[in-house]
């Protein structure tokens, strides 16, 4: 039986703080659950209504040490950072991904993205394409935000995500570095696309002037409509689309 201790506990895991300091995050809903539990995560806590708990018995063994509590539907929604009701909720340990050699493979790296939607879209994107490592620096929102965590879908489980500053990521790598700028060079002219880093910047700053010179390749997504700007996650989407192909 869970305490009340217990559900204070995991409420307080919807500030980052506290998802730090135990090294422990949310994954809710049925769909999220089970991909989390089909995988090795390291999932500490089960809270499920009783026949979600009797429906997913398979899944919920391949978690031996997990702890598994039956609540009712009202319990979860205390514990619940959803708006609309749901049957599971899972306590998951942090994995710290450190990425090295990765000089074969696309990297994505981010400054200062802030929007928890537009954070869980690039990672969903990552994980479409394949891109399987992905660089934060420190000012972009925690990528274990529960609305990261619903809108990258699962793609935490399958890309490598590290936080660290840009600068001195940026200046031990020789890989072609593509920006993506307002003034670039017209993406869909690239007469060659070598595997490289992908830059993206803040929503409403773009790219943090200490970064440019690194810029190798800065690009630009041409305008041919009336649209002011395009949305981070969009805009990474189509850049990604075009050079992994």
């Amino acid at each position: 039986m869970i305490t009340n201790a217990q559900i204070k506990f995991i409420k307080s895991l919807a500030q980052a703080k506290n998802r730090e300091q135990h090294n422990l995050y949310i994954a809710e809903g049925e769909k999220l659950a089970i991909e989390w539990l089909q995988s090795s995560a390291n999932v500490q806590m089960i809270i499920a209504t009783s026949l979600w708990i009797s429906k997913n018995q398979l899944i919920i063994s391949k978690h031996p040490s997990a702890q598994v509590f039956e609540v009712d539907e009202q319990t979860l929604a205390r514990m619940s950072q959803l708006h609309t009701p749901n049957q599971v909720l899972l306590v998951v340990g942090y994995v710290v991904d450190q990425i090295h050699s990765t000089d074969n493979e696309w990297i994505l790296a981010l400054d200062a993205i802030q929007d928890p939607g537009n954070m869980g879209t690039i990672l969903r994107i990552a994980d479409w394409f394949g891109i399987k490592h992905i660089i934060c620096s420190p000012q972009c929102v925690d990528i274990f935000n529960h609305k990261v965590i619903q809108s990258g879908m699962g793609a935490h489980l399958r890309v490598a995500i590290e936080y660290q500053d840009l600068r001195i990521f940026l200046s031990k790598h020789k890989l072609p570095v593509y920006a993506a700028l307002l003034t670039g060079e017209n993406l869909f002219k690239l007469n060659h696309k070598k595997t490289g880093i992908i830059l993206i910047g803040n929503e409403s700053k773009g790219i943090a002037s200490d970064l440019l010179p690194f810029a190798t390749h800065p690009i630009t997504i041409p305008k041919i409509g009336g649209a002011e700007s395009l949305n981070a996650g969009v805009a990474t989407g189509i850049i990604a689309a075009f050079l992994t192909s």
